[in-house]
């Protein structure tokens, strides 16, 4: 084999190795909070029996995005558009391409969600505050580069 794939095989074990760690010591955590809460339940209510109470999953809702996709998303609707656009019709254009219920709460939560993204962007200096076309709404647009001054 070559040297290149045995560092990056290594490389990739002590990763996987490290995350196994992170996650037994997490589990132990859990398993002392579990404790920790049970004996406060046999505390206050005597009468319960703690290990009837079934396991639940928690299953992230479909509208959440998985890392650095709500920012790609919205980066690139910005780059497409001809004009500025509102963290309202951004959210809208999200939710419409994702293909999810377009209810009031959603959007409400989608704009707030790629509120939150534009100005972490703007902190990075990728996007910038346009000039509004008179509504209330904050509108947004990629951050033009510096008009450079060599002759």
């Amino acid at each position: 084999m070559t040297d290149y794939m045995v560092e990056g095989l290594i490389k990739r074990r002590a990763a996987l190795a490290g995350e196994m760690k992170a996650t037994q010591e997490r589990m132990a955590q859990m398993a002392r909070d579990l404790e920790t809460l049970d004996n406060a339940l046999r505390i206050v209510a005597p009468e319960l029996e703690v290990t009837s109470i079934a396991p639940k999953f928690v299953k992230p809702p479909d509208d959440w995005s998985k890392r650095g996709e709500m920012s790609r998303l919205v980066l690139s609707m910005l780059r497409l558009s001809q004009k500025p656009m509102c963290s309202r019709e951004i959210a809208a254009q999200l939710i419409v391409d994702r293909g999810l219920a377009a209810t009031p709460k959603l959007l409400n939560l989608m704009t707030k969600r790629v509120s939150g993204c534009l100005r972490d962007r703007r902190e990075q200096g990728l996007v910038e505050n346009a000039p509004t076309r008179g509504g209330q709404w904050l509108e947004w647009q990629i951050k033009k580069p510096a008009a450079s001054n060599s002759q």
